[in-house]
C-alpha cells in the first residue's frame, strides 16, 4: 500500500510542476503546424499565389513554430535545417535556399562572435568593466553611469550582446552583494537592470555595435532595390542620435522610478576597488590592440573602402596568427546554432522573391499602411507601437518579422516615399524591447546568471515601460530631422 501511495504522490508532484506556461510552446507550435498543414494540403490561396508559394508558406509557418515557440526545447538551428530541407524538397534551387550563407553579413557575424569570445577567454572584458567601476565614488548615479560607459566600450570591442551580458552580469551581481542590497529591492533591480540595459542598447547606435547591424544590413542589402543602402555611415546617421537619446532617457527614468531612498555604503564599493587583479597579459594586450584597430577601420571605411566583412575576417586571422586564439577555439568561439538560424533567416529574402511571396505580401501590407502613411509622425509612432506589441509573439530575436518585412520595404517606398532607412530604427527598437523576461533572450540570460539575486518581474516591466517611452520620445525628436533629410516624400 505504501509503495502505491508513494507512486501516486510522485505522480501528483510531477503534475503540479507542469504549469499552463509550460504548455504554451506545444499549443502555440501545434496551432501553427495545423495552419501550415491546411496551407499545404488545401492550398486556400490559389487565386493569389501559385502552388509552390503556398507550399513554401506552409513550410515557413512550421519553421516559425520552431523559432518562436521552441517546442521540445529544439534549437533555433533545427528550424533552419527544416526550412532548408523543405525548400529543397519543393524544388527551390540550392543557391536560393542557402543564399544567406553567401552574404557578407554572415561573415561579419561569425568574426563578431569570435571577438566576444576573445574578450571572455583573455579576461579583457572583465578587466575593463572592473577598471571603470573603480574610477567612481559609491552612489547609484555613478554606478549607473559606470555601466553605461562599460556598455559603450564593450560595444566597440564586440557586437555580441550575449558576450557583453556574460561579462557584465556576474560583476553586477557581485556589486549588489557587496553593497548588501536586499534581493527583490529597488536598488538591487536598478543595478542589475542597468547592467543588462547598457549591455543591450547603446551599441545599437552603430553598425558593428550589436548583432542587429550585420543581420539587418544583410537582409536589406540582399534586396536588389535596396542593395548597398545600409552602410556604417548610413546606420550611424539614422540610429546613433536616437539610440543615445534612448540611453540617456532610460538612465534618467530608471533613477527616478527605481532609485531607493537609502544610499550605498562606501565600504562596499571600496571592496570592489580593492579586489586583486592579475597583471595585464600578453593575450589581453594583443586582443585589445586588434579589436580597437578593427573598430577604427570601421569608422574610417569611407577613406579606405575596405568592406566590413573583410576587416572582421582579417581581425580573426590576426587573433589566430598572434596565438590569442587556437584551433580548439574554433568549435566554441562562435555560437553555431545562432549562425545557422540567422543565415537561414537571411535566405528568406531570396526564397520570398523566387516564389513570389514578397509580391503577394506587398499587396496585403502596403495598402494596409495607407491610413497612417501620409503623416510621418503618425506613421513612425504607429509602426513602432505595432512592432512593440508584436514582440510579445515573435520572441526569436525578432528576426522572422524583419525577414518578412524587409523584402517589402521597396514597395512601401514606391507607394508612400518612405525611405527604408526609417525602418532600421523601428526594427532595432522593437527587437531590443523587454517588458517581460521571455520577450528578450538576453533578459532571460541575465536572470539565469543572477539566480536568486535576479530583478523582480514588476521592476523589469517598469524598466521596460521606461524604455518604450524613451523610444517614442526619441523617434518623435528624429522625425523632423528625417523629414529634413528627405526620408519622407
Amino acid at each position: 500500500m505504501s509503495a502505491g501511495h508513494d507512486d501516486e504522490s510522485d505522480s501528483t508532484a510531477v503534475s503540479k510542476r507542469i504549469t499552463a506556461s509550460d504548455l504554451i510552446p506545444y499549443f502555440g507550435s501545434g496551432l501553427m503546424v495545423l495552419i501550415a498543414l491546411v496551407m499545404i494540403i488545401v492550398k486556400p490561396l490559389s487565386n493569389s499565389i501559385d502552388d509552390v508559394a503556398q507550399l513554401m508558406l506552409g513550410g515557413l509557418l512550421i519553421t516559425l513554430s520552431v523559432w518562436i515557440f521552441k517546442p521540445f526545447s529544439l534549437p533555433y538551428s533545427a528550424g533552419g535545417f527544416f526550412l532548408g530541407a523543405f525548400a529543397l524538397a519543393i524544388g527551390i534551387k540550392p543557391a536560393v535556399v542557402f543564399a544567406g550563407f553567401t552574404q557578407s553579413a554572415i561573415w561579419t557575424l561569425v568574426p563578431a562572435l569570435f571577438f566576444g569570445y576573445t574578450l571572455q577567454k583573455t579576461g579583457l572584458g572583465k578587466r575593463i568593466a572592473l577598471a571603470i567601476i573603480r574610477l567612481f565614488k559609491p552612489s547609484y548615479l555613478t554606478l549607473v553611469v559606470a555601466w553605461a560607459i562599460i556598455g559603450v566600450i564593450l560595444s566597440i570591442l564586440t557586437p555580441s550582446i550575449t558576450v557583453r551580458v556574460a561579462i557584465i552580469m556576474p560583476i553586477a551581481v557581485q556589486c549588489t552583494k557587496l553593497c548588501q542590497l536586499q534581493e527583490g529591492s529597488k536598488g538591487n533591480s536598478l543595478i542589475l537592470l542597468t547592467a543588462f540595459g547598457m549591455a543591450l542598447i547603446p551599441g545599437s547606435g552603430w553598425l558593428t555595435g550589436a548583432l542587429w547591424g550585420p543581420i539587418i544590413s544583410g537582409m536589406v542589402n540582399a534586396v536588389p532595390e535596396t542593395q548597398g543602402l545600409v552602410t556604417f555611415d548610413s546606420w550611424l546617421g539614422v540610429l546613433f542620435v536616437p539610440t543615445m537619446l534612448v540611453t540617456a532617457l532610460l538612465i534618467c527614468g530608471s533613477l527616478l522610478l527605481l532609485k531607493p531612498k537609502e544610499g550605498l555604503s562606501a565600504d562596499a564599493i571600496d571592496s570592489i576597488k580593492n579586489e586583486p587583479q592579475a597583471k595585464l597579459s600578453k593575450g589581453e594586450k594583443t586582443a585589445g590592440l586588434i579589436l580597437v584597430a578593427v573598430f577604427v577601420m570601421f569608422v574610417t571605411s569611407s577613406l579606405h573602402g575596405i568592406p566590413d566583412a573583410a576587416l572582421c575576417l582579417a581581425a580573426v586571422f590576426a587573433l589566430f596568427l598572434f596565438r590569442v586564439l587556437d584551433t580548439s577555439d574554433l568549435s566554441v568561439g562562435a555560437n553555431w546554432d545562432l549562425v545557422i538560424f540567422i543565415a537561414m533567416a537571411l535566405s528568406l529574402n531570396a526564397i520570398f522573391t523566387e516564389t513570389g511571396i514578397s509580391a503577394w505580401l506587398a499587396g496585403i501590407i502596403v495598402p494596409a499602411l495607407a491610413p497612417i502613411a501620409n503623416n510621418p509622425f503618425i506613421f513612425v509612432i504607429a509602426a513602432v507601437t505595432i512592432m512593440f506589441l508584436w514582440r510579445f509573439v515573435d520572441v526569436a530575436f525578432f528576426i522572422p518579422t524583419m525577414a518578412i518585412m524587409v523584402p517589402i520595404l521597396p514597395a512601401i517606398y514606391d507607394a508612400y516615399q518612405i525611405n527604408p532607412l526609417v525602418w532600421l530604427a523601428v526594427f532595432v527598437m522593437a527587437a531590443n524591447s523587454f517588458l517581460m523576461n521571455y520577450q528578450n533572450a538576453w533578459a532571460m540570460m541575465s536572470v539565469s546568471i543572477a539566480g536568486e539575486s535576479a530583478w523582480k518581474n514588476q521592476h523589469l516591466a517598469l524598466y521596460g515601460a521606461v524604455y518604450i517611452a524613451a523610444c517614442l520620445v526619441s523617434l518623435a525628436v528624429m522625425v523632423p530631422i528625417w523629414i529634413n533629410a528627405g526620408f519622407f516624400g
